[in-house]
């Protein structure tokens, strides 16, 4: 397989539970060498979100539900990865000792931090889009955007992570 289309297909593997694994060539590129991919993956997200938006205005369903079912079908596509990180980062955050506070983050359990956290962040997300909903178009785009820019984000913060000793991310991001 090309390299180009093996590293697309490992972002969407390793950032949405879309089924592109089996389109990875025996051996998988480097993760940080797919970097340049996360946008594309995030816009995948994005595109899926927009189109549940699209075809919610198109069925009359009101703003807030609209908004619901979009954030909702993006959390799905993602396997809500980031909002099990934020959980558990909260919950954590609860802890009295650094040891602890992993201990915490390491419990498959959501505790009540975790669920506030999760509430507030999916609550601000639904509000934002239904806000720009008086354009469901806009808040489409705005949804494809910014999916495609947060994983951006991510590839910048993978490049910095790749500079940083391996010993200390036991070679996840390392580029070979």
């Amino acid at each position: 397989m090309a390299r180009l289309p093996a590293e697309a297909a490992l972002a969407l593997v390793w950032l949405t539970r879309l089924p592109a694994g089996r389109l990875l060539p025996a051996t998988p590129p480097a993760l940080a060498r797919a970097a340049w991919a996360f946008p594309l993956a995030g816009l995948a997200v994005g595109l899926i979100g927009a189109a549940v938006l699209a075809l919610a205005a198109f069925a009359g369903l009101p703003a807030p539900v609209a908004a619901l079912l979009a954030v909702g079908a993006m959390i799905l596509v993602t396997g809500g990865l980031h909002e099990d990180g934020l959980a558990d980062f909260a919950d954590g955050s609860g802890g009295a000792t650094p040891e602890r506070r992993l201990e915490i983050m390491r419990d498959s359990r959501i505790g009540s931090y975790g669920v506030l956290a999760l509430i507030v962040t999916i609550g601000l997300r639904v509000a934002a889009v239904a806000a720009l909903f008086g354009d469901p178009w806009l808040a489409a785009a705005a949804l494809a955007g910014m999916a495609a820019a947060s994983r951006a984000g991510m590839a910048a913060g993978l490049g910095l992570a790749s500079r940083i000793d391996a010993d200390v991310h036991g070679h996840l991001f390392a580029v070979h």
